[in-house]
């Protein structure tokens, strides 16, 4: 009976890695209410209107969360035309402490907004399909790119920042 109960656990642990890895990320912003650290509420209709939206989920413990958001604190300067959502379901000493570490200048920029999700309502709203997710959204709010791997973060960048001719 034992082995039957393993089994069957080990069968449902399956089919719901299978389920989260089909997810299809949010093909346009839905709505959602984050907070900033002051717990004032911020949703969708706070988001910069007419500029491309950046999304990064993010967990601190995630050692390809530390590389990405550590690459995007060093290409910051090229992310000027676009707004910055970094979002994590953390508390804020966790979050504090590890922009202190991977990412010190970003608080600080105008065009990020560090955000936390104490409803986790970002995995049901946009269906990232692991850590890091980075989202990368139109001034019309439809999806442009989505990736979770922090090796291809240059495509981003193309997109962000393309070559100057």
């Amino acid at each position: 009976m034992k082995d039957v109960l393993k089994l069957m656990a080990l069968f449902l642990c399956l089919m719901i890695s299978l389920e989260i890895s089909a997810q299809t990320p949010a093909q346009t912003i839905p709505a959602f209410t984050f907070y900033k650290f002051d717990k004032t509420p911020f949703t969708n209709n706070n988001l910069t209107a007419g500029k491309d939206i950046l999304f990064i989920f993010f967990d601190v413990t995630c050692d390809h969360c530390q590389h990405t958001i550590s690459t995007l604190s060093k290409r910051i300067n090229e992310c000027s035309k676009i707004s910055i959502y970094l979002i994590s379901m953390e508390d804020k000493t966790s979050i504090t402490n590890f922009f202190n570490q991977y990412g010190k200048n970003l608080p600080a920029q105008k065009n990020v907004t560090i955000l936390q999700d104490s409803q986790n309502q970002f995995i049901t709203q946009f269906s990232p399909r692991k850590y890091p997710s980075v989202f990368l959204y139109s001034a019309q709010k439809k999806l442009r790119l989505y990736d979770d791997e922090d090796q291809y973060l240059e495509k981003f960048f193309k997109i962000i920042s393309p070559p100057k001719k």
